[in-house]
This record gives structure tokens, sequence and C-alpha cells, in this order.
């Protein structure tokens, strides 16, 4: 469920195709999103899942599995 939100949000906002991510995607280098998109993205994922990620975080989260398991274990 959290994983396909997740595809969901980065493929509306990156305008990728939801169904060829996976858990090992990194949101930067094989989506393309820059500083700008990963704050943007971030914010969607935090409103959608009512979590907040701390600054000291993001710099860890670099796949769709790192985000996935952030939101699992903080929701």
């Amino acid at each position: 469920m959290v994983f396909e939100k997740i595809k969901e949000i980065l493929a509306e906002q990156l305008d990728a195709d939801a169904d060829e991510m996976t858990m090992d995607t990194n949101i930067a280098r094989d989506l393309g999103a820059d500083s700008l998109d990963v704050v943007e993205l971030l914010m969607s994922i935090e409103d959608e899942f009512e979590v907040e990620i701390p600054d000291e975080e993001i710099e860890n989260i670099k796949t769709i599995g790192d985000l996935t398991e952030y939101i699992q274990n903080n929701m």
C-alpha cells in the first residue's frame, strides 16, 4: 500500500512510469529528480501519510525502498 502510493506520487510529480519503479529505484539518478523536486515530493508524501521527515533523514533517503521503509516505520 505505502509503496504503491509513493510510486503514484512520484509518477505524477516527475512524469515517470510507475510500472517501471522498484524498491531499488534511485529517486535522483533513475527518476531525474533534482533537489527542488525532492523537496516537493517529500512535502507531498508527508501530507499524504501524515508524517514528518526531518532534514537529517532526507540525506539517507536515496531509493523508493528507503522512502517506503521510513514511512512504514514512522506512521
